[in-house]
């Protein structure tokens, strides 16, 4: 788990090294174990080290591998890396590390593009050819590993963060509206490739893209798993989908102990962080360092869940510990939280696993997560709804559980040369929606949340926010074996007693019934629902700034009215809408965009 950088040059000039060296320094608390630099006229390469597996120098980066001519930095890790070194040496292949970083090289050395195909795993990749002089980035199936881009007419930039490439100076920082439409209506999911900033791209999840000298780019997608019933699980019965839903989920987390340092768990109490806890039990893992966090309560809100992961800690004898945060304590935590984006993210989870990392990073560099159980199991309150409607339907089912706006509410919202031509958000998800390889509506609307929203907001949200303290944060349920296996599963068995059935289910084999039958939770963070006091004066003061009064995004008087009844208007998902105008100007003046 790190931070890398790079600059590809492709007008005849050398590689600016001076920039890519900013670029990498500022991700030094994703990195702060080592760093390299690496640059062979028209490339160069920078890395930040966060060291997991293999602690040793040898797999420092930017790894040089001479027999090969093939030179990469890699963020994240490839659980199947042992299995697949010893398949390379059989091979013929020499190493000299015992990391996983090389085991990537490698396999490109063997497979070239395909190489990914045999990686399970969470990774962002580039790899340079010295013989061609091409230029290959990766990304995983689930983009659990991020990986943003900065072009201009004969160079390319990459980096593990956005605020990376800012760094590394000449981006367009002005605001791209289609991705401040999506912003504004997709619960501020801004699908790749687009980012707010009109000079800034992501590669999107599943992507191999090659950059060849002569100016040539061309790309493929590795990785579309298809939310249909196969053919050969036709006579499946219930409890033949638990009990490979709980084998293929026991491998995941069994892979995700493969680490040089201790791993822990981040326990919030519900079913999914509690079952990971469970199965590592279950696989012989004594005295686990687990971890939870809570908030006072605001407005009638409770703000922890600690019943809950209290049971777990002492039904399963983990090394518990508890953190609780007072109201008046979120300002500050708050505005370290918007500096950790690397994309303006309104879910208030944000500042709890930014806390949550800060404490857990002075005990353990890298924790396992329940993260993505909701999306890939039908946990949500909009899933159910799809279940009474076809696919033509599906849109208008989706759009009224999920979307904060329509194209009439953003102008409401928006000056009008804001305004992007048309619904950018609503025509994105129609196009999704429609895809083939999606069998019902359900199985559409599980699609698109596993491969959109799901990489976009709670992803990117951990991946950020746990990235800012040095920890290393891994998602078992979004192993790619269990996401096939889990989108072939009849909808009607996720959606189960009130979502998640087959996995509640599982869960009654292994975890105190209290824990599964219970109300759905969340990572509660009351204070900011419910905005007053400090946190409203935050705000307040963001809208008002004078670098938001010269980008002029908001009309003033939707902006007034908002102010005047802080708490008058909430997103269909419970998200205040003045904080979502807030914090986009929040991140845009933490990251020195005027």
């Amino acid at each position: 788990m790190c931070g890398l950088a790079g600059e590809f040059r492709r007008d005849g000039s050398r590689a600016d090294v001076a920039a890519v060296e900013r670029m990498a320094a500022t991700m030094s608390d994703r990195g702060p174990d080592d760093s390299g630099v690496w640059s062979q006229g028209p490339i160069a390469l920078g890395h930040r080290r966060l060291k997991i597996i293999d602690l040793s120098a040898a797999s420092g980066q930017p790894l040089v591998d001479p027999d090969s001519g093939l030179t990469g930095v890699f963020n994240g890790c490839v659980y199947n890396y042992r299995e697949l070194r010893e398949e390379l040496r059989a091979k013929g292949h020499r190493f000299f590390s015992s990391g996983d970083s090389e085991v990537v090289v490698k396999a490109y050395a063997e497979w070239g593009l395909d190489f990914v195909d045999h990686l399970i795993g969470m990774f962002a990749v580039a790899i340079t050819e010295r013989d061609t002089g091409r230029l290959v980035l990766a990304r995983d199936r689930l983009g659990i590993k991020p990986l943003y881009l900065a072009e201009t007419p004969g160079v390319v930039r990459f980096a593990s963060t956005l605020p990376a490439l800012l760094a590394g100076g000449g981006v367009d920082t002005a605001i791209d509206p289609v991705a401040l439409a999506h912003y504004l209506s997709f619960h501020s999911i801004v699908p790749p490739p687009r980012t707010i900033l009109r000079g800034v791209t992501k590669l999107p999840p599943a992507t191999v893209r090659v950059y060849e000298p002569d100016g040539r780019t061309h790309e493929r997608v590795y990785w579309d798993p298809s939310f249909t019933r196969a053919a050969e699980r036709a006579d499946w019965s219930e409890q033949d989908w638990q009990d490979a839903l709980l084998e293929s989920l026991t491998t995941a987390v069994r892979r995700r102990m493969v680490a040089d340092v201790p791993v822990g768990v981040l326990l919030s109490g519900g079913l999914d962080s509690s079952l990971v806890v469970a199965l590592l039990a279950g696989e012989g893992q004594s005295g686990l360092s687990t971890f939870s966090i809570g908030f006072d309560s605001v407005g009638g809100r409770e703000g922890d869940e600690f019943v809950y992961s209290d049971l777990v800690a002492k039904t399963f004898d983990t090394d518990h510990h508890q953190l609780k945060v007072a109201a008046g304590d979120l300002v500050p935590p708050l505005e370290a939280a918007v500096a950790a984006m690397s994309e303006p993210m309104v879910s208030h989870d944000c500042v709890a696993f930014y806390l949550l990392s800060q404490e857990v990073s002075r005990h353990v560099k890298v924790v396992q997560s329940g993260q993505g159980a909701d999306e890939i199991l039908g946990g949500y309150h909009w899933y159910p709804p799809l279940a009474g409607v076809d696919r033509e339907q599906a849109l208008q089912t989706y759009a009224k559980a999920f979307f904060d706006r329509d194209a009439a509410g953003l102008a409401r919202v928006l000056n009008p040369d804001r305004l992007a031509d048309g619904d950018p958000a609503r025509e994105f998800v129609a196009a999704h929606l429609a895809r083939p390889g999606a069998q019902t509506a359900v199985d559409a609307g599980l699609r698109i949340d596993t491969q959109i929203m799901l990489t976009d907001d709670p992803v990117k949200r951990v991946d950020n926010m746990t990235m800012a303290h040095g920890l290393e944060a891994r998602v078992p349920f979004l192993d790619h074996e269990f996401v096939e296996l889990a989108a072939s599963c009849p909808p009607e068995l996720k959606l189960a007693q009130g979502g998640k059935g087959v996995l509640k289910e599982i869960g009654r084999r292994v975890l105190p019934h209290e824990v599964i039958d219970r109300p759905k939770g969340y990572f509660p963070v009351p204070g900011l629902t419910h905005l007053e006091g400090k946190l409203l004066d935050r705000v307040r003061d963001a809208l008002s700034a004078p670098a938001a009064r010269r980008r002029d995004l908001f009309r003033a008087d939707y902006v007034d009215a908002l102010l005047a009844d802080p708490n008058a208007e909430l997103t269909p998902l419970n998200g205040n809408k003045l904080w979502q105008l807030g914090l986009l100007e929040m991140w845009l003046q933490s990251h020195g965009i005027d």
